[in-house]
């Protein structure tokens, strides 16, 4: 595929349930992490536009699928934030079950970006997210952020225990910083590839 239309990302819908989800039609990558990861801030920084997707520093405000739309090229997916506590069993638990059911039978979802904060060790919903991409064999691009907040040889570190966490190698993960926009390029690149893979 040619080079991603950035610059025309807007935002399509959000879905609350399957029924919602637009028709599947051009490959769809998503984006999945804890809450307050720094996801939405992520997902700005990879497409250059500031406050395209909303960033809260209220935890857990995403509580839907969100679609944005890169032309008619692809669509990029912001996934609720899981892992927080203060909303309703309820209703975590019907997000779950949206989610589950969107990452395991959307046939146009092509790879989850999954996203950690380098800073901190590796949280049990990160793991399992992970071996759950694994079981089901759905494509996972692992994303540690937050990398301006360490210093070069700490990044490293911290890095090299996730990594053993979820038993990758380092070539398997990026380093990011939405501040920064260290891993920007690498990200794009692994994304574009897995886009263009789908079209073929």
């Amino acid at each position: 595929m040619d080079k991603l239309p950035l610059e025309q990302a807007r935002f399509l819908l959000s879905a609350h349930t399957l029924a919602q989800l637009p028709p599947a039609g051009v490959p769809e990558i998503a984006f999945a992490g804890r809450s307050n990861v720094g996801k939405s801030s992520l997902i700005n920084r990879l497409l250059g536009r500031k406050g395209l997707v909303q960033a809260s520093s209220r935890p857990g405000k995403t509580r839907c699928l969100n679609f944005f739309a890169l032309a008619d090229s692809a669509y990029f997916v912001d996934l609720p934030g899981y892992g927080y506590a203060q909303v309703s069993l309820a209703e975590r638990r019907h997000w779950g079950e949206v989610v589950a059911a969107y990452v395991e039978k959307r046939s146009t979802l092509v790879a989850v970006v999954v996203i950690c904060d380098l800073r901190h060790e590796l949280k049990r919903h990160d793991f399992e997210l992970v071996a759950w991409l694994r079981h089901i064999g759905r494509p996972y691009i692992v994303v540690y952020t937050k990398a301006d907040k360490l210093g070069r040889s700490q990044q490293e570190r911290h890095a090299a225990i996730l990594d053993a966490g979820l038993n990758i190698g380092r070539e398997e993960r990026i380093l990011f910083s939405a501040q920064t926009g260290q891993g920007r390029d690498a990200l794009l690149a692994q994304v574009q590839a897995r886009l263009a893979a789908a079209l073929q």
